[in-house]
């Protein structure tokens, strides 16, 4: 086992469900499909390149204007632009959704549409299979017979999507379903199984269950002649010096993602470590935050990273997908036929932004609207997509009692507040009213600032922000375990 003691820490502690509220299946369900984006863009600019060049760069948190989603690499991505690895996840999802169901013939044919757009980045064996001309049903089983050669990462980088699809069907289900889409590139038996088995942890995440302990199961349905191998790479003794192939194959791929559950204790601690391997950097990150997406759940993601998640799909329109579109993607994904969808009212004047403490001001969602562009904004709820300015992030916060990570999510916001601050931004917090959720960030805010108690900050707010509402009793529970952790 491994000697880290903070690995030794059960799934029930390290996703928070002990807290008194449990996690919601969609916080799970939204942080896989939206974790393993996050892990592509930030793997982007560090891909092929060589270990440790992500810690270099970002030796501590990087919170402020200029985050990790630093952009460039050799594609000269955009700071938060996903790469071939979401798109194709994004076709398969746009296919599952509109046919109800896996037609492999109709993903097969969105993928020739993309490849035939050319993507700046698709993988070698893909563009083979994809541009080869054989029908769906023959083109990757063709390419592995010609050149032995199938066992990359690539069915597995796209497969979130159909992870959480496929889920609520059970394991035998989910697994098969895996294989299937993956043979549609990937004629290796081997890439369908570490499909296979990524569908499986994913679904017991997704149930709240800890996918370590339901590793020998998984494993157990893996077709024999396959178990060996992928029971070596999922060891709880292997790690990824360890791999025989690079990390552009499906093994040490899957491997390293499930080693990065093991050691670490939340999402971006995770991140760091897979980034610092080097290599595929985007497709390992992609696979690992789908992974810990659905354990930590989306509001245990960094702010700083989600808010930013921008990209198009070639060959498709030139729809724009943000986090707003991502976030209702996930919710079709898990079965809602018509999620929920928010547009503001552009004729609605709202509160006008006031200085609420030294350089941070607050308003309800129509004022933060049309405030300055040179407001950095901290949205805690729907607002429709982005308002335009150059700074906006979107913190996961609802005001009812499903919380289940509202500390992380306030040290989130304050830890981003602080940063942005210090390097001269005006900072703009806001909810829909601009009452309940805007006040708890002013009164936590206050709490770290000041060490008041949490009795202080609400009366004192509450003289400077009259629109305070105390109506949500989980938030002021919350701020007594707040005022707790700073004793």
């Amino acid at each position: 086992m491994t000697n880290n003691p903070a690995a030794e820490l059960s799934l029930h502690d390290r996703d928070g469900s002990s807290a008194a509220v449990a996690m919601p299946r969609s916080h799970r369900v939204t942080g896989a499909l939206i974790g393993s984006v996050v892990g592509d863009a930030l793997g982007a600019p560090f891909e092929f390149g060589p270990p440790g060049a992500y810690g270099r760069r970002f030796p501590t948190d990087a919170r402020g204007p200029r985050s990790e989603m630093c952009g460039g690499g050799s594609l000269g991505w955009q700071p938060g632009e996903f790469t071939d690895d979401t798109q194709m996840a994004l076709l398969l999802a746009a296919s599952l959704v509109e046919r109800e169901g896996l037609d492999e013939a109709d993903v097969f044919d969105r993928f020739r549409t993309w490849v035939a757009a050319g993507p700046p980045d698709v993988g070698n064996q893909t563009r083979s299979v994809l541009t080869s001309g054989r029908p769906w049903d023959v083109a990757a089983a063709a390419h592995f017979i010609r050149t032995g050669h199938a066992a990359g990462n690539g069915s597995l980088m796209r497969t979130s999507p159909a992870a959480v699809f496929f889920a609520p069907a059970g394991r035998e289900a989910t697994m098969a379903a895996a294989r299937r889409i993956s043979a549609l590139t990937h004629g290796d038996p081997s890439a369908g199984e570490g499909c296979a088995i990524f569908h499986e942890l994913v679904r017991v995440a997704l149930e709240g269950g800890d996918p370590l302990i339901a590793l020998p199961e998984a494993l157990a349905a893996v077709a024999p002649e396959h178990r060996a191998k992928w029971e070596t790479v999922l060891s709880p003794t292997w790690q990824p010096s360890d791999a025989t192939e690079s990390n552009g194959a499906v093994w040490p791929t899957l491997g390293s993602a499930v080693w990065a559950l093991r050691e670490a204790t939340s999402f971006a601690e995770g991140m760091r470590l897979v980034l610092d391997l080097g290599g595929d950097t985007d497709t390992v990150a992609a696979v690992t935050g789908g992974l810990l997406g659905a354990v930590f759940g989306i509001a245990r993601i960094p702010i700083r990273w989600t808010s930013v998640l921008s990209g198009v799909v070639p060959g498709y329109g030139d729809r724009s997908w943000d986090l707003a579109g991502l976030q209702r993607l996930a919710e079709q994904l898990d079965g809602d036929p018509d999620p929920w969808s928010y547009e503001l009212d552009r004729d609605r004047r709202g509160i006008e932004p006031g200085e609420v403490f030294d350089g941070i001001w607050a308003s309800d969602v129509f004022g933060a609207r049309d405030s300055d562009r040179d407001f950095a904004v901290i949205s805690m709820c729907r607002t429709g997509g982005r308002f335009g300015h150059a700074i906006q992030r979107f913190a996961y916060l609802m005001d009812d009692d499903t919380n289940s990570e509202l500390t992380f999510v306030l040290d989130d916001i304050l830890d981003d507040i602080e940063a942005l601050r210090a390097d001269g931004k005006r900072v703009l917090v806001h909810c829909y009213a601009g009452q309940s959720r805007t006040g708890l960030v002013l009164r936590a805010w206050l709490m770290r600032a000041e060490g008041v108690s949490a009795d202080e900050a609400t009366e004192r707010v509450g003289e400077l922000w009259p629109h305070l509402n105390l109506w949500n009793d989980s938030f002021g529970t919350a701020l007594a375990a707040f005022e707790g952790l700073g004793d």
